[in-house]
């Protein structure tokens, strides 16, 4: 679709951009197709099935003592080796979304694909930019669904209106329940509150929104998604591990180095 038919089609409301602004996040339903969904899934599948290991390194049900995300971990950055994953990123879509949110050309900064099988732990409530180090703005998350998400099966949950929140300094979590230390309590007064998707749906969230998940208390579903975090143009830092950052035409771009920011984002001590 050519960019000016692609940027109307894609036009956000004044409603939309006003819940984006009030509440730090929207969900897109359908944005993509139920079937680049399953697409998606049966590629990273097969890639679980011969994982790249130098990439990849999925444990053995033995090695991994039952725990379905030693099985099943999330693939950090598969845009760096993996063209479908790159060509998401990239994704004129997405984009054209992200401009209207970041009032701003974007950057993308990362890829990864989630899992999430039966019985995997969640992720305790975080803000992105704890992680990202984005500065002097913040990044922002286009959250892919590829199974229908929900309570069950451990969906996203956010908390609404924390966009402006400086970034905190977390606590330690549960890690009976979530598979990374750190956790950001909401502010009195606020909660969070489910964000069910269908496979096609996009959330796009403020990256200092405080959000998370909870374990996948299903039987036998997968809770599978892509997930991207992108900066504006006119963000002048990000941490090092996140580099290098990529403009739409997939070409290199140059920004400051913060400091912190962990490769896979539960690596900083609290």
């Amino acid at each position: 679709m050519p960019v000016a038919d692609l940027e109307q089609s894609l036009s956000l409301t004044v409603a939309q951009l006003e819940h984006y602004r009030r509440d730090g996040y929207i969900i897109l339903r359908g944005l993509l197709a139920p079937a680049e969904a399953e697409l998606l899934i049966n590629h990273f599948m097969a890639l679980h099935a011969n994982p790249p290991r130098e990439f990849y390194n999925p444990a053995s049900a033995e090695a991994a003592g039952g725990d379905p995300l030693l099985m099943y971990p999330r693939v950090m950055q598969p845009h760096r080796f993996d063209d479908l994953s790159r060509q998401y990123l990239l994704d004129p879509r997405i984009w054209t979304v992200l401009r209207q949110l970041l009032d701003d050309e974007p950057v993308a900064a990362q890829s990864m694909f989630y899992f999430k099988p039966a019985g995997a732990r969640g992720q305790a409530l975080h803000q992105d930019n704890f992680y990202l180090h984005v500065r002097p703005g913040t990044c922002l998350a286009a959250w892919v669904a590829l199974d229908v998400c929900d309570e069950e099966n451990g969906g996203l949950t956010v908390v609404p209106n924390t966009q402006d929140l400086e970034v905190k300094c977390p606590t330690e979590a549960d890690t009976t329940q979530s598979f990374v230390n750190h956790f950001v309590a909401p502010p009195d007064g606020k909660r969070a509150v489910p964000a069910d998707m269908e496979p096609g749906d996009v959330l796009f969230f403020n990256g200092n929104v405080i959000h998370g998940s909870t374990p996948n208390r299903s039987q036998a579903r997968f809770r599978r998604s892509f997930i991207c975090h992108y900066m504006a143009a006119a963000d002048e830092a990000i941490a090092i591990h996140y580099k290098p950052l990529l403009n739409a035409r997939g070409e290199v771009v140059e920004r400051e180095t913060a400091d912190g920011g962990g490769p896979c984002g539960n690596e900083l001590a609290i």
